[in-house]
């Protein structure tokens, strides 16, 4: 199954893009959803035109791939702001809220370790949420 690696960012605009790092894809949307469902749309669309003009295409679209999609720290932090805040993402992460905070805004870029740190913190929040009952 062929892998692809797309990253999704938030514009000055405040649209979101999402694009293929490595294939001709891409697309726009108002939310990160809508930016991946218009790229889904234009992969579809793709395939339909080749096909009807006979032209080829890359075989993977026919077959089964899967798309990873990887934010930048700013625009993470933002689509998930309504839901994890700088305070409590500081608590999970060992970063402090200010400095989250100026990730979110832009101020400043996370250096790899501490790109590191924050994703290890979702992950494992990702995690200890799975395996909840109620």
């Amino acid at each position: 199954m062929k892998k692809i690696e797309a990253i999704i960012e938030k514009n000055a605009d405040g649209e979101y893009s999402v694009y293929c790092v490595d294939e001709m894809f891409s697309g726009m949307g108002a939310t990160a959803e809508e930016a991946k469902a218009d790229m889904l749309g234009a992969m579809k669309h793709y395939v339909e035109s080749c096909k009807e003009d006979n032209y080829k295409y890359p075989a993977w679209l026919d077959g089964e791939y899967t798309i990873v999609y990887k934010f930048d720290a700013q625009s993470l932090l933002q689509y998930y702001a309504g839901i994890i805040t700088p305070a409590a993402l500081g608590r999970l992460s060992g970063i402090s809220s200010k400095q989250l905070w100026s990730y979110m805004h832009g101020h400043s870029k996370p250096r790899e370790a501490q790109r590191q740190k924050i994703e290890a913190a979702l992950h494992k929040l990702g995690h200890e949420l799975v395996t909840i009952s109620l």
